[in-house]
């Protein structure tokens, strides 16, 4: 099974258990896996029985590390189901959408690699766990895609420019980032996994959604908590400021210069600036007017304006050659339809925003 669904009995009520069960693969989000978490969470909606939601993933490596797009590789070079990327993606919002418009309350328990699709997935969850290994990232400007499952929503609340910022270099955040920004709402050491689930089971849930939901702040508001001072330091604590300063502006091309020809030295801003030098170029577009375009917008059109996006992002050349070069053949030098964000004609970028659903049109059929 590539998810586990299991309904584990407390002194009343029930907790609903879903487990992404791919670690071969860094439980990375199948179209087999994404149906069946709907299906699961859609008969949970409506039960009475189920009280809250947890969702994890198995293995030691990683809670989710994005959507397994390798597998849409072929359908989007124009072999295989021709149809297969539409509705992954279109299956995949509506995921996320229902994860966060949940009726009842969800956990999210994270750890270990926590990247694009698994980002979307534990934002949109009620409390988001995390353990102190996690590396959070929205690295989509490597392959050519954009922060897609709601990135544009959470990204935009994200203090100062660091969405931005995210977006364009796939900066990697440990705990210490992903809590100081607000990515995560508290640190779960791994031995205390299994302390809290039992915690959760050994309650008697009301199956009044707002009952349950205090008393669930209340208990996970008791649990132990690490000392921070043992955890990671923070990369973004050290240079937020830089990121602040840089990633002004009111031009992209002008952004992305001041952050390749700043004079940092650090090994992880190093990466950084190595993500944005080798990424897409019409990416760095996508991100910059994602995060524009989303602010006055509802979660629901964020998440149609994506799959707008996405769809424009399988009909072009960057998304098959972004996956071909680190994922197919990877010989990590992949050739981008443009050179430089400079290059990027502006009806290039705004392909990409076509159409525009509403609740009459939209094929994720979002109530």
């Amino acid at each position: 099974m590539s998810i586990a669904v299991q309904e584990i009995e407390c002194l009343e009520g029930r907790i609903g258990l879903l487990t992404l069960n791919a670690p071969a693969s860094l439980n990375a989000l199948s179209e087999a896996m994404i149906n069946d978490l709907q299906c699961a969470l859609d008969r949970w909606a409506e039960d009475d029985h189920i009280c809250l939601v947890v969702l994890q993933g198995e293995g030691e490596r990683a809670f989710c590390a994005g959507g397994n797009i390798r597998n849409l590789y072929s359908a989007i070079r124009g072999a295989g189901e021709p149809d297969a990327p539409a509705r992954f993606f279109t299956n995949e919002y509506r995921l996320i959408y229902s994860l966060q418009r949940f009726p009842k309350p969800v956990v999210g328990v994270a750890h270990g690699a926590v990247m694009g699709g698994g980002l979307g997935l534990l934002s949109a969850c009620r409390y988001r766990l995390a353990t102190p290994d996690v590396t959070m990232a929205m690295p989509e400007i490597s392959i050519g895609l954009f922060p897609d499952v709601g990135a544009s929503w959470f990204l935009n609340r994200l203090p100062g420019r660091i969405g931005l910022f995210m977006g364009l270099t796939g900066a990697r955040l440990n705990i210490t980032d992903s809590i100081r920004i607000g990515l995560s709402d508290m640190v779960l050491l791994p031995e205390d996994r299994d302390l809290m689930l039992g915690t959760l089971q050994n309650q008697r849930w009301s199956g009044q959604a707002a009952a349950d939901d205090n008393r669930l702040f209340r208990l996970l508001s008791q649990m132990h908590a690490p000392d921070y001072r043992s955890l990671q330091r923070s990369n973004l604590e050290r240079h937020e400021q830089h990121i602040a300063r840089l990633s002004a502006g009111d031009e992209l091309p002008e952004i992305v210069d001041q952050l390749l020809s700043a004079e940092i030295d650090s090994e992880w801003w190093n990466a950084c600036m190595s993500n944005l030098r080798g990424g897409c170029p019409v990416t760095a577009w996508l991100v910059w007017s994602q995060l524009q375009k989303a602010q006055q917008m509802s979660f629901k059109d964020v998440l149609r304006m994506e799959l707008a996006m996405a769809m424009e992002c399988t009909r072009r050349p960057d998304l098959p050659e972004g996956i071909r070069a680190r994922l197919v053949d990877k010989d990590q030098q992949p050739t981008w339809s443009y050179n430089s964000v400079s290059d990027v004609p502006a009806e290039v970028v705004e392909a990409h925003f076509q159409p525009e659903w509403d609740d009459q049109t939209d094929p994720m059929q979002l109530d």
